[in-house]
């Protein structure tokens, strides 16, 4: 008895375990099932990208002590205490997300503001725009992270593959950036009006010298990014203080993610060394970069969209705006939309299918505007 009780736990605890980390997973299934058709070798070694693996790693784990002393939030707060009424609340609280997402990652900025976001709107009583919040959070932070090599996974590893210089890196996304700014702003003006609220003052103080040690090793994580510095000195560097300093930080990264490139980069190195299928996305590239990689995006959503598509392509500008304006759409063009799906499930319960259905309908409206928006640009010049 004692015995069936285990393995039912076992099993429980599997499921529960597929079910967080499915695409993982599915990256790691995805690896196998390509090993039988190139079998491992020396070539392997070539797959991986060290570089954004420990940036990523990096980044990661200097956010989470942040996050651990609560930094993110204290500013978070200050920006909507600064807002007296519904619509700039709802703004600063986008657009915290928004700013966030370029420095945090989408996913860990979601992670962060959302819980901001409820608190806000239920001490308040304006449980009306949860929803929508929410939506427009999620947005922010996919379309958001755009701007810079570190914003977004895809981002990291395109610029690392392709050594995008920083200025151009910059140039290619400033236009569906801006064009992202204005949409998100006209949203939050049109859909949520100027009633009077107030936010009940919280004492938090940061731990001075934590914070500075943190913000400090973030500047480090951000030099390595661009190139500044050799990026094993930050495999060194900040593990080592961590270590130390927050044990829990190190603990707390977000290792499935880690190991869903690698899974990824395993498949998408093997899919390379397939001749059929190396013609048959060579080809499908080379009609429409931006198009294919947004369309891979809305099923196979955009991190492992980068990490495929790149193997069959060196038209790095189209392929980078593509996954990332392909961040919004369907609920799986971005991990980041789970993390909201469920953060919104937890706080609304009973509401899921009406907040899918509006999540759609602004989703694919903004992709469809975005790619508009970049295919006349393209046009032009």
């Amino acid at each position: 008895m004692g015995k069936q009780i285990t393995v039912n736990a076992f099993f429980r605890s599997l499921k529960g375990f597929i079910k967080k980390n499915a695409v993982m997973v599915i990256a790691l299934v995805a690896a196998v099932v390509t090993m039988f058709f190139v079998p491992p070798d020396e070539a392997y070694l070539g797959y991986f990208d060290f570089k954004t693996l420990t940036c990523l790693f990096c980044v990661l784990a200097v956010v989470c002590a942040l996050k651990n002393i609560r930094f993110f939030y204290v500013l978070a707060r200050k920006v909507v205490q600064l807002f007296k009424n519904a619509r700039m609340s709802v703004l600063g609280l986008v657009y915290i997300t928004f700013i966030g997402s370029m420095l945090i990652a989408n996913d860990m900025a979601l992670l962060t503001f959302l819980p901001l976001g409820f608190f806000v709107l239920s001490t308040t009583r304006k449980e009306k725009y949860m929803s929508f919040t929410f939506i427009m959070q999620n947005i922010a932070a996919n379309l958001g992270g755009m701007l810079t090599p570190f914003g977004n996974p895809q981002n990291l590893y395109l610029y690392t593959k392709f050594e995008i210089p920083n200025l151009e890196f910059m140039r290619i996304m400033a236009p569906p950036f801006v064009f992202s700014v204005a949409l998100i702003t006209l949203c939050c003006i049109l859909f949520v009006k100027p009633e009077p609220l107030s936010l009940d003052d919280e004492k938090i103080r940061l731990p001075e010298g934590r914070t500075v040690l943190y913000l400090a090793l973030f500047a480090l994580a951000i030099v390595i990014v661009f190139r500044g510095i050799p990026y094993w000195i930050g495999l060194i560097v900040i593990p080592s203080v961590l270590l130390f300093a927050d044990r829990k930080a190190l603990a707390m990264v977000d290792y499935p993610l880690l190991f869903t490139f690698v899974f990824f980069f395993v498949f998408a190195g093997n899919m390379a060394r397939i001749e059929a299928v190396r013609s048959f996305f060579s080809a499908l590239l080379a009609k429409n970069t931006l198009l294919v990689s947004v369309a891979s995006c809305q099923f196979i959503s955009n991190v492992p969209s980068a990490v495929l598509l790149s193997q069959f392509t060196t038209n790095y500008p189209d392929l980078l705006v593509g996954v990332n304006i392909g961040g919004v759409g369907s609920l799986i063009a971005s991990l980041a939309s789970l993390i909201t799906l469920r953060e919104h499930i937890k706080n609304n319960p009973g509401r899921t299918m009406a907040y899918i259905g509006k999540f759609s309908a602004f989703n694919f409206s903004f992709l469809i505007l975005l790619v508009g928006f970049m295919l006349l640009l393209n046009r032009i010049f």
